[in-house]
């Protein structure tokens, strides 16, 4: 069982930036894919970000490419989403993942895991 805790939500304004940490409790932690997922009011949860547990592979939704960056330190068992130039549309709940593959999934039903996410609020 792998239990995800996030944290580093907030309200920012347009521009600003935040960074998200994920913490998790599994001993094998270098082993998962490691993604964050979000989900906006009224919206099916949605890809951001995911990582191969080498760190060398990374995978990123189009519209934060450029913006977000993924990354992980498997001594810390914690894995990172920092934000930059955020827009009013990154406004949603944040959910980290995670999922013991050899390969990178995009997909919500691939990953066995979830924290209980944590709350980004992009002003305009």
């Amino acid at each position: 069982q792998v239990q995800l805790v996030e944290s580093g939500g907030g309200l920012v304004q347009a521009g600003g930036s935040l960074r998200l940490s994920c913490a998790a409790s599994a001993r094998t932690f270098n082993f998962y894919i490691m993604a964050w997922f979000r989900q906006a009011p009224g919206k099916e949860r949605e890809f951001v970000a995911a990582i191969h547990w080498s760190a060398g592979i990374t995978s990123y939704e189009d519209s934060v490419k450029g913006r977000f960056t993924i990354s992980r330190d498997n001594a810390k068992n914690t894995v990172y989403l920092q934000m930059n130039n955020l827009e009013p549309e990154d406004t949603a709940v944040y959910f980290c993942a995670a999922d013991r593959s050899a390969i990178i999934q995009r997909k919500e039903m691939d990953y066995n895991y979830w924290g209980q996410g944590t709350q980004v609020t992009v002003s305009s």
